[in-house]
């Protein structure tokens, strides 16, 4: 046998085994799965990007709030024995929570721009009230005759101070109080505002209180629940908040043109106690969540909402995105049983080009639906990547009918992936019912091939 001849019948074999071009098509599924995770990282740089946009206006209009409090913050000074030196003074604060604590606001939400992307900015006016119903010394573990009750504080909690937009004045039974910023104590608060309220009738002290905050922020809003009974009452116009936090609103009423939200909140639902001394708060709880820069939201049982944009573009193209893989093998299937069953052949190159287009939509995707939004991105996206394949079969497969079909079957995987898209909390149950679907079209198609003993030109065209 000449090395010609050799050479001859493997480049033979070469061109028409069958199972050379499975193993040929899988290899390039794998090849183009790298361009394919470059583009999920690609979305989750863009993703970035757009939250340092919305960090750096939050900078400056207000950051995620927390309101907490009041608090009254009493400092004690009690004398230890040290053995055979001098006495030691330990000096701290002893801190009382209020009986019962009301807020009532509305969220005024609006939009900024920072480039191309959008960020959600409110504005909360709200009211707060409640009452000091006599103060239980004698649950501290100082004695009560340490705590100097002249020299009180009245604090109050506010994550981010450069949202207050007017001073703060409170009604303590028709006496005024100006608060100032600063809480003299970091023990209860982080960020806030205080005031000294002397209080000569000691434990025996009872007043109520009322203030307003008129307060910036961005995101999300938060509050902790720091009365015997914390009843909370929020609305506003945005349509779509996310409510989060240790507890979920009691009612809830969400529309097209905004929200309600009520919270009713006892002190048996939270793990720390009316008064104590020093952190007691901050270290009633592990933290649940270490990344979270408020202290109060990681320990104090806080609850709120989230304000949503009602479309997350990148959310929705990196889902997407996740689908790749099963996009490029089922058009490389549809393709390999249209080479099969009608006696084409097909170059990898050919393969590998059409691969490229499958993932240069999820870039086209990304960078529309930017500008576009995610629905509209799709479908243009999806027209042009249709346009460019299928022109490019006709051109390599010769035969109208045969495009027709590579038309049909693109035009089906994107539908069918965007029905994914749409139904997320059923996504799996029409992925496998999809799955099912090919399955059976495949063995329906291919069930009269003879697959040991098949030649190109032996395939029924069935």
């Amino acid at each position: 046998m000449s090395a010609s001849s050799f050479f001859d019948r493997l480049n033979d074999w070469a061109r028409n085994s069958v199972t050379l071009k499975l193993l040929t098509v899988g290899i390039l599924v794998l090849v183009l799965l790298i361009p394919a995770s470059l583009v999920q990282s690609l979305i989750r740089e863009r993703e970035n990007l757009r939250d340092e946009a919305v960090e750096e206006v939050s900078s400056k209009w207000g950051g995620p709030q927390t309101v907490a409090g009041p608090v009254l913050s009493v400092p004690y000074e009690i004398t230890l024995p040290n053995g055979d030196g001098p006495p030691l003074r330990e000096q701290g604060y002893a801190h009382f929570l209020p009986d019962t604590l009301s807020m009532e606001g509305v969220l005024f939400p609006q939009e900024r721009y920072r480039g191309i992307y959008v960020v959600v900015l409110y504005n909360a006016q709200l009211e707060i009230r409640g009452s000091f119903k006599g103060l239980n010394a004698e649950g501290l573990p100082v004695p009560a005759e340490s705590l100097q009750w002249e020299d009180a504080l009245f604090t109050i909690g506010i994550s981010d101070m450069k949202g207050v937009e007017s001073s703060i004045t409170a009604n303590l039974s028709g006496q005024e109080l100006q608060l100032g910023p600063g809480t003299i104590t970091n023990e209860c608060f982080s960020s806030g505002a205080s005031a000294p309220l002397a209080l000569p009738q000691g434990a025996a002290s009872q007043f109520t209180f009322q203030y307003q905050l008129d307060l910036n922020g961005s995101s999300d809003i938060f509050f902790a629940p720091f009365g015997k009974t914390t009843t909370v009452h929020l609305s506003s116009t945005w349509p779509a908040p996310s409510f989060e936090g240790t507890f979920l609103p009691d009612e809830r009423a969400v529309s097209d043109i905004g929200f309600e939200a009520a919270w009713q909140v006892l002190q048996v639902n939270r793990n720390y106690p009316q008064q104590g001394v020093g952190s007691y708060i901050l270290n009633s709880l592990p933290n649940s969540n270490e990344y979270e820069p408020d202290p109060i939201r990681r320990s104090a049982s806080t609850f709120g909402l989230r304000l949503l944009l009602p479309i997350d573009e990148y959310q929705k193209t990196y889902r997407s995105a996740r689908y790749a893989a099963y996009f490029i093998l089922l058009t490389f299937l549809a393709f390999f049983f249209m080479e099969i069953l009608n006696n084409k052949r097909l170059h990898p190159i050919q393969y590998l080009l059409v691969g490229a287009a499958v993932v240069l939509f999820y870039i086209l995707l990304l960078s529309l639906s930017e500008h576009l939004g995610f629905q509209r991105a799709y479908a243009l996206s999806c027209s042009a990547i249709l346009f460019l394949t299928t022109a490019y079969s006709y051109s390599i497969l010769h035969n109208l009918k045969l495009t027709a079909l590579v038309f049909g079957v693109l035009s089906t995987l994107y539908a069918f992936f965007y029905s994914i898209l749409q139904l997320q909390d059923y996504a799996l149950l029409m992925g496998s019912i999809g799955l099912l679907i090919i399955l059976a079209v495949i063995m329906y198609a291919t069930r009269h091939i003879d697959w040991y003993g098949m030649k190109r030109d032996d395939v029924e065209n069935d």
